[in-house]
């Protein structure tokens, strides 16, 4: 632990990182511009030895201590520290947990470092679905090896609905269209085989997806589009390419995207393992 100064000092104690305590600290600091009051952190506390030690400082350079503590058994010895040392010890946590229990009707979980590991988790998928959307068509593929997962297919098999559903789920999803008589991008085959799935449908249901979307075209491009020997050429040409890459393939024509989304990551996490 840091030694604090002879000066009066603000002793931070958390079983986690401290940042929360930190925050409420330089807040109520600011308030007071004029002066210059050392902080000292203390950071993954788990014993009362460690307690102790704190409130030994403090008293000796009569200081303050603020914690936010979610054990109650350290909190206890927290409280009993203090009173022991003549020093003042404010918890930030303990009496809006108190007042949590009685309105939620649960326990806490008393796990140090919690709200950290949940914000990370957050800002984890946000970064994930950032990614998925940026590398979604073929976009950005010098990029590729960044991905986690990567799908290829020909056009309407869900390879974007799959990509944003696993990336809420934390994966960061790229997905490469595979086109009729043109050369998948280079980068796509150096990838490690195991992070990259093939996507297919049924030619039928191909179609019948296809012309959904038919009127929003014209022309001969339409009549390509939706062709059932169009189709069927584009999703030979599709496997042709799977083949060469050495990617599992997953047929998405009778599943959800939950239910695809839960394959993917299996293959995955399995080839991953092998």
């Amino acid at each position: 632990m840091e030694e604090a100064t002879s000066r009066p000092t603000i002793f931070i104690v958390s079983g986690g990182a401290g940042a929360s305590g930190r925050q409420v600290v330089n807040t109520a600091l600011a308030q007071f511009p004029q002066t210059q009051m050392p902080v000292i952190v203390v950071p993954h506390v788990r014993a009362r030895e460690e307690i102790e030690a704190v409130a030994v400082q403090a008293a000796a350079c009569r200081g303050l201590i603020v914690h936010t503590l979610v054990d109650p058994d350290l909190r206890e010895a927290m409280y009993a520290a203090a009173r022991e040392h003549h020093i003042v010890a404010i918890d930030l946590m303990g009496p809006l947990l108190t007042h949590l229990t009685e309105l939620i009707g649960q326990e806490p979980a008393g796990q140090p470092g919690l709200y950290r590991q949940l914000n990370q988790a957050y800002l984890q998928r946000i970064e994930a679905i950032d990614f998925t959307v940026q590398h979604d068509d073929g976009r950005r593929v010098e990029e590729l090896d960044q991905a986690e997962i990567v799908l290829v297919g020909v056009s309407r098999v869900s390879k974007t609905p799959l990509s944003i559903y696993l990336s809420t789920r934390g994966w960061k999803v790229a997905n490469v269209p595979i086109v009729i008589n043109t050369s998948p991008p280079p980068k796509l085959f150096e990838l490690h085989p195991r992070k990259v799935i093939g996507l297919t449908l049924r030619p039928d249901r191909l179609a019948a997806i296809r012309r959904q979307r038919a009127h929003r075209l014209t022309g001969d491009t339409l009549r390509d589009y939706a062709s059932p020997q169009v189709i069927a050429h584009e999703l030979a040409y599709a496997h042709e390419q799977f083949r060469r890459g050495g990617w599992p393939v997953l047929d998405m024509t009778h599943k959800s995207i939950e239910e695809a989304a839960a394959e993917v990551v299996a293959l995955v996490t399995r080839r991953s393992r092998e």
